[in-house]
């Protein structure tokens, strides 16, 4: 990636006597030995009493024996998880100008920085931290970070990119990059950059030889950033390179009864990101996960979801098969499989009901994992008015339809051709029809396929994302040796 916006942020300082304060107790960052990404920049602000920072959510409250605070909003342009990253180290400085007291932050929150002995930790009389591989969350010491080397180098390799473009409330309305497409871009450079930490902290990076500007002056060129970095990936990443999201339909349902458990562990196991099932409510409104609306197929005994309680259904699913699930075992379920749901809403047509939906995914913190997809557009538009934020997909049928148009009626996300009846469907996604919807800032979601040579085809097309019954089909290697 380029560095020749970087010097943009130059300019001269607001105040000599606070920039030449900010650079003296700089502090410095012990790094894995194997990390990608170094801060490229850091904001300061000069605190002579109690004020709110203005970059993080915290009140600075200066403790005894403290004159002055210096507050370093650090930039990084990549997290290993999302596009940029600030992290924060609050300096807490005696009137003779002696380190007295410091503070860093950690996943959104912030900690004392103290050594075992309860002092700052110190090198050359400055703050020195350990920065978290690919997180880059501070401690004092290693052995916080080691506690979290599982979960750590999860974010490190499956889960590299998966965030997309960073949205905090600090920017909210100010950057505007995050859309589907531009997520598809940062998750295909990320998950080049994806590394084991070596768990070695002995590189050192000393924050005075990285650009240090005032706050106000970081905050404002922090929007045109993001927008250079995503134009670098779009001019570098072609649409036939970019990462496709591998949708398992109804979980891995060749493998196992579809919409179960097993289902949604093997999909996993095959490499899948997302699974898809279906939403149905019962008499008593409980959100059941099933694509048809009776038993009949998959459970051999009569009887119609919406006429039971969930109580009735769980009595009438045989013991031989695996049960009839809640959405809500199934969010859980996934969470826990670190999975995203494609969710095709056959229920839910009232307020009440698609609000306990959305409470769902919320409850478990699977919201901004979840697509919303549904061939009924009323269903669409009513839940992207209720949850604005969600991403919705339309599905539909008919190949002589302006998916854009419809797309845009709905304030949708995603269009999602479903012609798995054809027998060349990839012919249909001609050069105008995929150049339309990107245009339009549209994710394009393909029908279910296991056709190898299709999937190989539509991976060259650059869509967003393709549903299969046999997710492992959907890996790059294995679609890439697929016979013409």
């Amino acid at each position: 990636m380029s560095d020749s916006h970087l010097a943009t942020l130059k300019g001269e300082p607001r105040s000599t006597e606070e920039h030449a304060l900010a650079l003296r107790h700089a502090p410095l960052l012990r790094m894995d030995l194997r990390e990608p990404f170094s801060p490229s920049a850091f904001g300061y602000t000069v605190f002579r009493e109690d004020g709110d920072s203005l970059s993080f959510p915290r009140r600075i409250t200066l403790p005894p024996g403290a004159a002055r605070a210096v507050e370093y909003a650090i930039w990084w342009d990549w997290d290993i998880g999302h596009l940029y990253e600030l992290e924060h180290v609050w300096v807490y400085l005696a009137a003779d100008g002696q380190v007295i007291a410091a503070d860093a932050s950690w996943h959104g929150e912030w900690n004392p920085m103290r050594t075992a002995a309860g002092a700052p930790p110190l090198q050359d009389g400055r703050v020195v931290l350990h920065s978290e591989p690919g997180k880059h969350a501070f401690a004092p010491s290693p052995e916080r970070l080691l506690e979290r080397q599982a979960r750590t180098a999860n974010s490190c390799g499956k889960r590299a990119g998966t965030g997309g473009v960073h949205l905090t409330p600090l920017y909210a309305g100010r950057i505007q990059e995050r859309t589907v497409l531009n997520n598809q871009l940062v998750w295909t450079w990320l998950e080049r950059q994806r590394f084991t930490p070596s768990w070695d902290f002995s590189k050192l990076v000393d924050l005075r030889e990285r650009i240090a500007a005032p706050w106000d002056v970081l905050d404002a060129w922090i929007p045109g950033r993001v927008k250079h970095l995503l134009a670098e990936l779009e001019t570098s990443i072609p649409p036939a390179e970019r990462r496709v999201l591998r949708i398992a339909h109804r979980g891995a349902s060749t493998r196992a009864q579809e919409n179960s458990l097993t289902a949604c562990r093997i999909a996993a196991e095959l490499g899948a990101d997302m699974v898809e099932v279906d939403l149905r409510l019962t008499a008593d409104n409980v959100p059941i996960v099933s694509h048809d609306s009776d038993l009949q197929r998959v459970f051999g005994v009569p009887g119609n979801i919406a006429d039971h309680t969930w109580d009735q259904l769980q009595e009438l699913t045989p013991p031989d098969c695996e049960p009839l699930l809640t959405l809500e075992q199934v969010i859980e379920a996934c969470r826990d499989l670190q999975l995203g749901i494609y969710l095709d809403v056959k229920a839910a047509d009232d307020e009440a009901a698609a609000l306990d939906v959305i409470a769902l995914f919320e409850k478990y913190g699977m919201l901004q994992a979840t697509v919303f997809g549904s061939f009924r557009v009323d269903r669409m538009a009513a839940l992207k008015a209720l949850c604005p934020q969600a991403m919705t997909s339309i599905l539909f049928g008919a190949q002589h339809l302006d998916p854009v148009m419809l797309a845009r009626s709905l304030r949708a996300d995603f269009v999602h051709p479903c012609w798995e009846r054809f027998d060349r469907p990839q012919d249909l996604l001609t050069p105008e029809w995929l150049a339309a919807a990107r245009e339009a800032g549209l994710g394009v979601m393909i029908w279910h396929e296991e056709r190898p040579e299709v999937i190989r085809d539509l991976h060259q097309l650059g869509i967003y994302g393709i549903c299969s019954d046999e997710p492992q089909l959907l890996l790059p290697e294995v679609s890439a040796g697929a016979s013409p």
